[in-house]
């Protein structure tokens, strides 16, 4: 519900961004030329250039900038020299303000997107010195009233859009130096893991060779059968390293907590609250699941507890189900939504939400969050059984 109106919102403001750009392009059909004939053409022209510009500005940002820039300053040049032109477009003004927004907030680096916006702020600037006044008007008090004002208007509009564009860049900013904090604290948290993941299969293959070597001796049958233990738990401490080892490389995320079991998940809901309840599906136990799977599904259950005891204190209940369907598992946390739970408010924003996806993902899984059907808060997470 709440992503669907988020979308809208975001069309209804697309809609209203192009209708008012559709307004100034018929009010630029409307100014009387002196010729009525290339000043209107060229506003037009301008106009349509500068609504398209602005329906692909989101593709690729600093190529449609860039177009705009040299086709607006192509077409003044070619009227530069015709008298009492009147062939500046506010339709046109208007789509560099609202390209001056969208350079400075998405395009990559900061330096191109910088002169991206002074290029457009000199085009504006002279926009309507190149379209308005020509050789026999340039005396003309009126008409360089009229390009004067034009001007301050059109520098002003500029200084907005760049406030509003350096505004939302600056935001985006600050949340990207924070999930690379994140990052690079689950990253510090993996490191641990791996040592502790090492040292836990390290410790059974040496147990299990010791078992053998005192076997050996009264019963030499049974050594086979314990090298192939030792064997098979070589070959599973391998699998875990690697898939730890390649996460640690692509700089992702992983869990951490190595050796919990399903009655550590069962005690952390039983000490959450009476009102908790931790159900297992079918076929659902320690040996199915694999130690990595399990210390996944701990941090998830971890965070989401602890974002129902932060935001919804007063549940009167909190769901917790682990089942089995096909070769993944699925971890499912529900409680009851209020109108006025804070996560309403900063849905996709929290950082622990960040970090409980991207461990997620790092399994190969995905993870939802969010309200669904029955007035409820779900954490979904479903993370693939390794094969074997």
């Amino acid at each position: 519900m709440w992503e669907r109106l988020s979308t809208w919102t975001q069309r209804v403001g697309e809609i209203l961004l192009l209708g008012t750009l559709g307004l100034c392009f018929l009010f630029d059909g409307l100014i009387p030329a002196g010729d009525n004939g290339p000043g209107l053409a060229v506003r037009l022209f301008g106009g349509a250039l500068g609504i398209l510009a602005v329906v692909l500005r989101k593709r690729r940002t600093w190529m449609v900038a860039t177009a705009m820039l040299v086709v607006s300053v192509a077409l003044s040049l070619s009227v530069l020299r015709v008298s009492n032109l009147h062939a500046t477009g506010f339709t046109e003004a208007g789509a560099f303000m609202v390209l001056t927004i969208t350079v400075l907030r998405r395009v990559e680096p900061i330096r191109r997107a910088i002169v991206l916006a002074v290029v457009t702020l000199v085009v504006l600037a002279t926009l309507a010195g190149f379209r308005f006044e020509g050789p026999d008007t340039a005396n003309d008090i009126y008409s360089s009233a009229a390009t004067a004002g034009a001007t301050v208007v059109f520098i002003l509009g500029w200084g907005v859009a760049a406030g509003i564009g350096g505004y939302l860049r600056v935001q985006q900013e600050r949340r990207k130096i924070g999930e690379e904090r994140v990052r690079r604290g689950e990253r510090l948290d993996l490191a641990r893991e791996l040592h502790d993941l090492v040292a836990h299969h390290i410790t059974g293959i040496v147990v299990q060779a010791q078992a053998a070597r005192t076997v050996a001796e009264t019963h030499p049958e049974a050594v086979v059968p314990a090298l192939d233990a030792i064997a098979g738990a070589g070959s599973e401490a391998l699998t875990s390293m690697r898939r730890l080892v390649g996460v640690l490389r692509a700089d992702q995320h992983a869990p951490r907590n190595v050796g919990v079991t399903l009655d550590d998940l069962r005690k952390m809901v039983d000490q959450f609250s009476p009102s908790a309840t931790f159900d297992l599906g079918p076929g659902v136990s320690s040996l199915t699941l694999a130690p990595e799977v399990l210390t996944t599904l701990h941090r998830v259950l971890t965070e989401s507890l602890t974002n129902v005891r932060r935001h919804a204190p007063h549940a009167p209940w909190v769901e917790v189900r682990l089942t089995t369907f096909g070769d993944a598992v699925r971890l499912r946390v529900a409680n009851p939504l209020s109108a006025a739970d804070p996560r309403l408010s900063r849905l996709g924003g929290g950082f622990g939400l960040v970090g409980m996806a991207e461990r997620v993902e790092t399994m190969g899984g995905h993870l939802i969050a969010g309200p669904v059907a029955g007035h409820q808060w779900e954490v979904a997470a479903e993370v693939p059984l390794p094969a074997g």
